[in-house]
């Protein structure tokens, strides 16, 4: 089992920035990538932007050149930089985690709201 703890949500006016990071625990090495979703009500929950244990990093058309994952392992912790927010980056943000045997592992959500 892994457990994922997101922090770093809140309120930002456009234009600003916020840095989230998912605190993993448990069963670190069945884990080959991580990354974040987002979800708005109503809607499903899209990916945001991953990470493999190599590094490798892929994002959605939305956030390209707006946010950077990265991850640092010694902490098991994962991180999206959110820069130049728009308001249709409000959402629930999830962070995410896949084992080698496909198990899927979520936290609990951290919202973002970008508003004036």
């Amino acid at each position: 089992q892994v457990q994922l703890v997101e922090s770093g949500g809140g309120l930002v006016q456009p234009g600003g920035s916020l840095r989230l990071s998912c605190a993993a625990s448990g069963s670190m090495f069945s884990i080959l990538v991580m990354g974040w979703y987002r979800q708005v009500p109503g809607k499903q929950r899209d990916l945001v932007a991953s990470i493999t244990n190599g590094g490798r990093a892929r994002y959605a058309d939305s956030v390209k050149g707006r946010f950077t994952i990265s991850r640092e392992n010694a902490k098991n912790t994962v991180y999206l930089q959110m820069n130049s927010l728009k308001p249709e980056d409000t959402a629930v943000y999830y962070c995410n985690a896949v084992s080698g045997n496909y198990d899927i592992f979520w936290g609990q959500g951290t919202q973002v709201t970008v508003s004036s």
